[in-house]
């Protein structure tokens, strides 16, 4: 057996791509907390409560009566204010601007969180060749998801309260796209690879990755329940009204419309993706099972299962209890934990029969 290690001189570039990989690690849990916030500011309808946008400026909530009065008084001017919350009170009104401003804030926070550690691992030459400007475009796609959150909001103050369901799949879309590349740099850069792994797995490794895509299709599918309110209609399970395929499936025309307008149709179409990927899981464990020797190799593909099975669980109790707070909260966050998951499996298998020991030491046979 032979104990890979490093030299003195490896050691310079181990210990910095390490620290790298662990702060965007790091990164990846601030957007998680990104999410969340989000999942809570929509499912208390506070997402419209702040009808401008201060990329820059906007650090500080109103100090004063007179600012908080000066605030109000511009989502008094909103569809949101006229139709649904007509005759509220100023501090009625904070209720609801308290957690769309925090949302905004964290996300500002992320900014700066990414941009001071990026130009300081920069300026001190601790990045690999190439992953300067892979740290970047992470930059840039974060920018883009403010800008898109802005168009988003944007939809619901025009004239109906309510945010377009494409601008919310779009911006959720974009979060999957940044959580998981930033995740996916970020095992690289830890150079997780273990034995145990066939290298010829590539069958085990296709099927992973077509559950993953499969995982993001699904969220997205999921995306376009929660911005049409699809989840308080067919609260029951099974069936849908009693049936398995509901009436009204395909009464828009043209029938493409139905995918992404039908509230019974979207909703519909999450249930049957959820149970697809149920069925990829089952065969991706049990795929893992027989071709991975190593438990330690295989604890991703377990913990795949095990988060799976929470979040299929999660689903059915949102849509019978007609969409709790706490469980559809959860219901998101836990997707994006089962994504992070399945990344972890594919990265393994990418790497299959390799050992890397994180701690830099000296090559030496034992």
């Amino acid at each position: 057996m032979t104990i890979l290690k490093t030299n003195a001189t490896a050691d310079t570039v181990c210990v910095p791509s390490r620290t790298v990989g662990l702060w965007l690690l790091a990164m990846c849990a601030m957007v998680l907390v990104m999410i969340v916030l989000g999942g809570i500011t929509r499912l208390t309808h506070s997402g419209l409560s702040m009808v401008d946008w201060q990329p820059v400026t906007g650090w500080l909530p109103p100090l004063n009566a007179v600012e908080w009065q000066t605030v109000f008084d511009l989502y008094k001017d909103t569809p949101e204010y006229k139709k649904i919350n007509f005759g509220m009170t100023v501090e009625g009104f904070k209720s609801i601007f308290w957690l769309e401003f925090f949302h905004r804030f964290w996300g500002r926070i992320i900014g700066v969180s990414f941009m001071v550690p990026f130009f300081y691992f920069l300026l001190k030459g601790k990045l690999e060749p190439g992953l300067a400007p892979k740290l970047m475009l992470m930059f840039l796609l974060g920018g883009a998801q403010g800008v898109l959150g802005w168009f988003m909001v944007k939809s619901g103050l025009i004239d109906q309260p309510n945010v377009s369901q494409y601008r919310l799949t779009a911006h959720l879309g974009l979060a999957i796209l940044i959580y998981t590349y930033m995740f996916w740099v970020a095992l690289g850069l830890l150079r997780d690879r273990v034995s145990g792994i066939p290298k010829d797995g590539k069958g085990l490794e296709r099927l992973t990755a077509i559950t993953v895509i499969w995982v993001c299709l699904t969220m997205l599918a999921g995306a376009l329940v929660a911005g049409l309110d699809a989840g308080f209609t067919y609260n029951t399970f099974p069936l849908m009204d009693g049936k398995f395929f509901p009436e009204g499936l395909f009464q828009l025309s043209p029938i493409f419309l139905n995918f992404f307008e039908n509230l019974t149709t979207v909703q519909f179409n999450h249930r049957v993706m959820a149970k697809v990927l149920m069925v990829l899981g089952a065969l991706l464990w049990w795929q893992a099972c027989r071709q991975i020797t190593s438990n330690y190799a295989r604890w991703p593909f377990d913990l795949f299962a095990a988060l799976l099975i929470i979040q299929f669980g999660l689903g059915i109790a949102t849509i019978l209890l007609v969409v709790p707070l706490f469980l559809a909260v959860a219901h998101q966050a836990v997707a994006f934990l089962l994504l992070a998951t399945g990344l972890l499996a594919l990265h393994r298998l990418r790497n299959a029969g390799l050992v890397h020991l994180s701690s830099p030491t000296t090559l030496s046979p034992s």
